[in-house]
């Protein structure tokens, strides 16, 4: 039996999230979002989420300010907020990024509250 729940995204055509994220592929336990050319300013308020993260810093960079840490991310590096840590981003310059989170963000509007 062939499994067919493969699939392949095109972002070109993903769906957008209220906040900017550009959602890729997803699984079951498993999904992925583009943050693309997020613009300089002030954090936001912190917030926690029911899901983990794990991150990629494309180009840019940013400051992670999560449970009393503050990250310089840069290109290459890489991060992990867990599940129901309070978490903010300052982006400091224009920022690409590409995260996993586990389970999906998008599901049950987890990445909306």
């Amino acid at each position: 039996m062939t499994d067919t729940s493969v699939t392949k995204i095109d972002s070109s055509h993903s769906p957008k999230g209220q906040l900017g994220q550009k959602y890729l592929a997803s699984g079951k336990s498993v999904s992925m979002r583009l943050w693309e050319g997020e613009q300089p300013g002030e954090a936001k308020e912190a917030t926690a989420r029911e899901y983990e993260t794990v991150g990629y810093v494309i180009n840019g960079r940013a400051e992670l300010h999560t449970e009393g840490q503050k990250i310089l991310l840069e290109p290459g590096d890489s991060w992990v907020v867990p599940k129901g840590a309070s978490h903010t981003y300052k982006i400091l310059e224009p920022f690409t990024a590409v995260e996993a989170t586990s389970p999906p963000a998008q599901v049950h509007g987890r990445d909306e509250n």
